[in-house]
């Protein structure tokens, strides 16, 4: 769907694409809220870094709090497109890749996990939230065979992989900020092997 609408700053007719222009809100979003958080993003930033009108974040998305809510539901989209293989042995190389690489949108992953750590306040945006990681720790838990307290170890790795992505990218510690996803999936696989694959 093609729109014709009033370039604010030259007074000029322009053509804009309304999904583009939608896809380009959720990316800046995304990314502003994973790395700042919610109350410190303001509508104006993410509009300017878009180049968009302000006004039409409440065209699409009603307020503040619908484009937050839009931008985890597709986070959350994205990560169980991503999830995939979800065997024991495919947990830390998933990990290891998807802690450096691009997402499906073209986004990051650590900006995506880190959104899923982001409040607005919001009761069923927040339960969004938790019942996703609650549904990708049990499916982690699912792939190992270490008994009663897999559920816990699970989450005890899934705590962990959100920690990598909040060190990586908002803190930038050095040196897990610049690891590969080569250094990456050693430690990764003892981690898993450590809390998920069967004692003997």
């Amino acid at each position: 769907m093609r729109a014709t609408s009033q370039d604010t700053a030259g007074g000029v007719r322009r053509t804009r694409n309304a999904a583009q222009t939608r896809e380009a809100l959720l990316q800046v979003a995304s990314r502003r809220f994973a790395r700042d958080g919610y109350a410190s993003t303001t509508v104006r930033e993410i509009a300017d870094e878009a180049g968009v009108n302000v006004a039409l974040i409440s065209r699409y998305f009603a307020s503040k709090e619908g484009l937050f809510e839009a931008c985890l539901a597709a986070a959350v989209t994205d990560l169980r497109r991503d999830a995939g293989d979800t065997s024991l042995e495919a947990i830390a190389p998933s990990i290891a890749r998807r802690m450096v690489g691009a997402t499906s949108d073209g986004g990051r992953l650590p900006d995506t996990l880190l959104l899923l750590l982001r409040s607005s306040g919001d009761e069923h945006v927040d339960n969004v939230r938790r019942e996703f990681l609650q549904s990708l720790s049990e499916r982690m838990a699912a792939a190992s065979p270490a008994g009663p307290e897999t559920l816990l170890r699970a989450q005890i790795l899934l705590a962990t992989t959100l920690g990598m992505a909040l060190l990586r990218t908002s803190m930038s510690i050095q040196p897990l900020a610049a690891a590969t996803e080569q250094d990456l999936l050693g430690p990764v696989s003892d981690l898993v092997d450590a809390l998920l694959a069967e004692k003997r």
